[in-house]
């Protein structure tokens, strides 16, 4: 899955972790990649909040926006660690915005004698119609295609993103799917057109979740408006998924996630929208961001490790986003925790706060007294950590 998650976590709603965990809940994606991520407390809390019922996800290492002063807003990966395992990660610096690399290796049986490795690059192209804007965009995807001549040309390759691409006209699709590419790109739909606005791509428009940004703000912060009439979001594929038998997409299984074909020009949860997707899943993804997700399936011959799992439900968690200025509410494991307590230090190991569990299973911590910063939360035992913001 890529999804656009929308100036994560400051825009309204408030708890928009908590929306996408159900959207999460619902697809299970092994490979859950983003863009529009601000901070690392947002990636913190998909991988905690969002995704604290799909066991074994790990993230990668968040890093800042680094080819521009200006532009706060990242990329990053999510992955199920039983399937995938990452190897390494670059960015690549472009115009804008930093597009960024990840190397998987799939965590199979024959990982030594025959080893499958998967590049995955998230990117966020430049918006907005004009041919200054399609140069922006196209020199951003060349900063992809020269990064194709450092790879072995066997690679297995994702390119996925909000690419903005009104047409497949445009120069910087058009320069992904070029045959002189070290490793050829496919678009796995290859569907042909001009997308904007045109009802004869409905079935695949991903932008806009909204008829009206009314009451999401104001400014950047409330996002696009207008309905369902654009195709902004890809996951593009090395051709190799096309032709080995070893690892490869899952035919007619790319899907614009949410969109039920009938939404053109109207909120994805508008209740002409009916069909395979839910009013529940729609009006999930109405509220989360103004973007749908894109899907996709891959399957391998090869064999994943089994391993037995022990799903045990952990000490404490958040119940509330980990950062606020009055209340934190914890969740406890009366199972683990039973009369002992917990306690907040600040990142000088100063203990600022002791509180007494009881047979408590939910907390709600005061940190309207604290100073703003990043907090520790620990217990007795000292075996689990959990890091809040008081803002």
């Amino acid at each position: 899955m890529f999804y656009n998650i929308f100036r994560f976590p400051s825009s309204n709603p408030a708890n928009r972790e908590l929306i996408l965990r159900d959207i999460l809940d619902e697809y299970q994606p092994d490979l859950f990649m983003v863009c529009e991520l601000e901070t690392e407390i947002g990636a913190d809390l998909i991988l905690n909040t969002s995704l604290q019922n799909l066991p074994s996800f790990q993230r990668a290492d968040y890093f800042t926006n680094t080819s521009s002063n200006t532009d706060f807003l990242q990329n990053m990966v999510f992955f199920n660690s039983k399937k995938l395992e990452l190897i390494g990660q670059q960015i690549h610096q472009t115009n804008y915005r930093d597009i960024n690399q990840y190397t998987f290796k799939l965590n199979t049986q024959e990982a030594n004698s025959n080893p499958i490795y998967l590049e995955v690059f998230v990117a966020h192209l430049k918006s907005s119609t004009g041919t200054a804007n399609q140069q922006l965009r196209l020199a951003m995807v060349e900063v992809f295609t020269e990064a194709l001549e450092d790879l072995d040309p066997n690679s297995y390759v994702l390119f996925a993103g909000d690419f903005n691409f009104y047409t497949s006209s445009e120069p910087g699709y058009q320069k992904i799917l070029s045959l002189e590419n070290a490793i050829q790109m496919v678009d796995p739909i290859n569907t042909l057109g001009s997308w904007n606005n045109n009802a004869n791509f409905k079935h695949i428009h991903t932008q806009s979740t909204r008829v009206s940004n009314s009451g999401f703000g104001t400014g950047a912060n409330a996002g696009a408006s207008g309905g369902m009439d654009d195709r902004f979001d890809f996951i593009m594929m090395s051709n190799n998924f096309n032709t080995s038998s070893d690892f490869y997409y899952v035919e007619d299984t790319y899907k614009a996630y949410g969109n039920n074909g009938n939404c053109f020009d109207k909120s994805i949860n508008s209740e002409d929208c009916s069909g395979e997707y839910s009013f529940e899943l729609r009006d999930d993804l109405y509220w989360m961001s103004d973007h749908t997700p894109v899907v996709m399936q891959f399957e391998t011959t090869q064999t994943f490790l089994s391993k037995p799992v022990y799903v045990q439900k952990p000490m404490m968690w958040f119940n509330s986003p980990n950062y606020g200025n009055s209340y934190i509410e914890l969740g406890i494991n009366p199972q683990q925790l039973n009369s002992e307590n917990i306690y907040i230090y600040n990142l000088l190991g100063q203990k600022v706060r002791s509180i007494t569990i009881g047979e408590q299973e939910n907390i709600l911590l005061d940190i309207s007294g604290l100073s703003n910063g990043m907090y520790l939360i620990k217990t007795d035992r000292n075996t689990e950590v959990l890091k809040f913001i008081k803002q």
